[in-house]
């Protein structure tokens, strides 16, 4: 948002000052007022997937679907959502030479179509590459695109290539993703324990994003894997769209002690949207009955190392699927349990939100980013004050990037 809030931060001195730095509400301001002013950002969106889709168009208002098509500029408006981290993306391949040159292809062809979105749109997108960037973008009425990268099997074994990405814009990197990689053991993947946690390789990435100045993400990360990362990283960690084990058992969401050890270290745990981690959602049994029919006729195949074509089939029939029969959808109402108890157990200083939208996020009654209101309304509700919603909205998220960028070392890389 363009707000008087923002303006006046940038202007009144050369240093924006944090965020968090928001004057109480009026009595008489609303909700949705107060939401206008602060600045708001996601820490996971992936957005970057649909760019490449023909019949997507950032600056269009497209109809929604849940889970993959809920960011673009009409929507950021009327959501009040002034960026966030735009991610590059690639699913979990095999650990051969041929496939993480195919993927590190893939990634970097990726990472040039955010480039490229924002090449395109120089009036309405701005690359933001420090914390301090976020404001004055937000003040000139841009949109705010900081770069991730989730999953880092593209990388390979070559560690040079996070400073290559970094050189690109990336300021915030997570180790692994569905299935465990050369770098990590992942949360979901629980066929093997390949490492107990950081694999050697995953050990010299952290080490390496510590040197560059770049945040650490620990989601799909097992939790061997976190507690590596939180021993052997030099500045405080995020999760960046996770949920709390408390209120769903599922291997993706982290329980209060591992909660607690991200916070009492300095990090946060952003909240996401993503109905299969908040809930047991079960499905209909003619949906059932379809998906065990899709199982049977893919039978000893993963998707995740699954031929391109292999994939695309598995894809369309999925979609055939959820038209046919939609899959049962969590809700706001749930997300909000999620976060409550996060916000109760650890405190406003080390909560954020990270929907996954257009990777899987969105709940009925929050299906796209021009729901997000609805997240400051509720915050009012509960009690907690205006600047305590500006660290949730951004501050904590912006307070982790500097933290990295302060600890940044001028030195090459061993």
């Amino acid at each position: 948002m363009t707000s008087g809030l923002v303006l006046a931060l940038v202007a009144c001195a050369p240093k924006a000052p944090p965020p968090e730095a928001v004057a109480a509400p009026d009595p008489a301001e609303t909700a949705a007022e107060l939401h206008e002013r602060l600045l708001v950002m996601d820490s996971h969106l992936d957005t970057p997937a649909n760019f490449s889709k023909p019949d997507y168009d950032i600056m269009a208002d497209n109809p929604t679907q849940l889970g993959e098509v809920q960011v673009d500029f009409p929507k950021m408006q009327r959501g009040g959502l002034d960026g966030g981290f735009w991610v590059t993306f690639l699913p979990q391949g095999p650990l051969d030479a041929a496939s993480y040159e195919a993927a590190k292809t893939a990634a970097l062809k990726r990472n040039d179509e955010i480039h490229a979105m924002v090449a395109a749109h120089p009036d309405t997108f701005e690359l933001a590459y420090t914390a301090e960037d976020a404001a004055r973008i937000a003040a000139s009425g841009k949109r705010i695109v900081f770069q991730s990268i989730e999953n880092s099997y593209p990388l390979g074994t070559d560690i040079s290539m996070v400073e290559t990405f970094y050189d690109r814009g990336v300021r915030m990197i997570g180790p692994v993703h569905f299935r465990d990689n050369q770098f990590a053991d992942s949360a979901t993947d629980l066929s093997a324990n390949d490492y107990g946690g950081l694999s050697p390789l995953g050990q010299q990435l952290v080490r390496e994003a510590n040197r560059l100045g770049m945040v650490l993400d620990g989601s799909h990360a097992a939790d061997a894997t976190v507690d590596d990362m939180i021993e052997l990283s030099t500045t405080p960690i995020i999760l960046s769209h996770t949920g709390a084990k408390a209120i769903y058992d599922h291997p993706r969401n982290v329980d209060d002690a591992l909660m607690q050890k991200v916070a009492d270290n300095g990090g946060v745990i952003q909240i996401n949207a993503y109905g299969g981690y908040l809930e047991l959602l079960e499905p209909t049994p003619e949906r059932q009955a379809a998906l065990d029919a899709l199982a049977t006729e893919f039978e000893g195949e993963t998707i995740a190392t699954a031929d391109a074509e292999t994939r695309d089939r598995y894809i369309a029939r999925m979609k055939e699927i959820d038209a046919a029969f939609p899959p049962p959808r969590s809700t706001f109402e749930k997300f909000m349990e999620h976060m409550n108890h996060a916000l109760e157990l650890v405190g406003p200083d080390h909560v954020g939100m990270g929907a996954d939208w257009d990777g899987g996020g969105g709940v009925i009654g929050m299906e796209d980013v021009s729901f997000l209101p609805k997240v400051t309304e509720r915050l009012l509700a509960e009690g907690y004050s205006a600047e305590d919603i500006q660290k949730i909205w951004s501050g904590n998220l912006l307070r982790v990037l500097q933290q990295a960028e302060a600890n940044k070392e001028t030195s090459p890389a061993q």
